[in-house]
């Protein structure tokens, strides 16, 4: 008979009080992460990860950074928290550095990637008068209302169809003409990520987003660009709109911009903007978020992370061709731009995961079959190679 440590016991704990107070939204493997540092996670038993999952794309400076953790520190000391009646220092420092790395001229702050597209539709269908939406089939934007609205997928839309905005056409990913063809005269914008990440990191023809901007632009339609998994360096430019020098009407952002602190924020051209009480956000740029914010964007630039990660990218995928892994019959893709990977299966990828994790190696399992890999973009070399081993040793021939 097993005898349980004091740590096996205080597992066994965290798993029996999540089941009882936690709604049951996650399919969660049975550990508990307990630290964290760089691109590695450990949990109570002691276990230690190289993690590519990276919190969905969040982590991109790793785990504690000490610039992000001091930056916070600081910032406790001085103000968590003040209303957006008044003006502070950190809000305002990052709303010009966003305008300075995004193109963008104007930024509304919140907490979270689907608040920035909740504002991003109001904002577009507010300048525009009109109600209508383009979206891409696969495209995920979020599980709020408006978020939802414009998201593809009958397993997040179809237990609530009856809240959703109406006015919302999918058209084929990839398929300029098709937005061309769906544009009316009730079409407010057109909503796409650059590089589709829940359906399985599908990244489109080159010219694709360069067709769209020039379609929206003749007819007369804005252009919302979801750039919260792509940005901050994931796909080796800083926004994976710069690969074309495609500029969006409104962009939205969040993920790795708080290194793990909520926030979000949404951006637009100039004369494309909120007035006076027509929008708002109790927590959005607050002091604390903004500083984690700032401080990231300080340790991307400083440390190179967006070269690292067009570097590191690359090295993956020549590592992955000369290995032969993407010529094994179970495997029918692999793609990805920087430290954005996706491996399309042939078969469900969720054991493979399970086996990962297994032999210390946090993957994810997105759209039933796609392993996605988007680790800390302060991964380093040996780590990223210790990640194709374990791949190479449980994806099988």
């Amino acid at each position: 008979m097993h005898s349980y440590s004091r740590q096996e016991h205080e597992v066994e704990a965290v798993f029996d009080k999540e089941k009882r107070y936690i709604m049951q939204t996650y399919r969660r493997p049975r550990i508990v992460i307990s630290e964290g540092k760089g691109a590695r996670l450990k949990d109570l038993l002691g276990n230690e990860y190289i993690d590519c999952v990276g919190g969905i794309a969040v982590n991109a400076v790793g785990y504690c950074h000490p610039a992000v953790v001091e930056a916070l520190k600081e910032q406790v000391d001085r103000l968590m928290h003040v209303s957006n009646l008044y003006y502070t220092e950190p809000q305002v420092e990052l709303a010009e550095k966003l305008v300075q790395i995004t193109g963008m001229d104007k930024v509304f702050f919140c907490n979270s990637g689907a608040e920035s597209v909740e504002a991003a539709l109001k904002l577009a269908a507010k300048t525009t008068g009109k109600s209508g939406f383009i979206a891409a089939e696969g495209g995920f934007h979020g599980r709020t209302i408006g978020a939802l609205s414009v998201t593809s997928g009958h397993k997040f839309r179809s237990a609530f169809e009856q809240l959703l905005l109406k006015h919302v056409k999918f058209v084929r990913y990839n398929d300029a003409e098709a937005i061309r063809a769906a544009i009316d005269d009730d079409t407010a914008a057109v909503i796409l990520e650059p590089v589709q990440g829940e359906t399985g990191v599908i990244v489109p023809s080159e010219g694709y987003l360069t067709e769209v901007r020039d379609i929206c632009t003749d007819k007369g339609v804005l252009l919302i660009l979801d750039e919260i998994q792509t940005g901050f360096g994931r796909t080796g430019r800083w926004f994976c709109k710069d690969y074309e020098a495609v500029e969006p009407d409104i962009m939205t952002i969040a993920k790795a911009l708080g290194a793990g602190f909520p926030i979000g924020a949404m951006l637009a051209k100039s004369g494309i903007e909120f007035g006076a009480g027509e929008h708002a956000s109790t927590f959005g740029g607050n002091p604390l978020a903004c500083s984690a914010a700032l401080a990231s964007i300080g340790v991307i630039e400083s440390e190179r992370l967006v070269e690292r990660s067009e570097e590191l990218g690359a090295y993956f995928m020549n590592r992955v061709h000369e290995d032969g892994l993407d010529s094994r019959p179970i495997v029918k893709d692999v793609r990805g731009k920087g430290l954005m990977i996706g491996i399309e299966l042939r078969e469900a990828c969720a054991d493979i995961v399970d086996k990962a994790l297994n032999r210390g190696v946090l993957i994810n399992c997105t759209s039933d079959r796609v392993i996605r890999l988007v680790p800390p973009l302060v991964i380093t070399k040996d780590e990223l190679s210790r990640v194709i081993a374990v791949l190479e040793e449980i994806i099988s021939s």
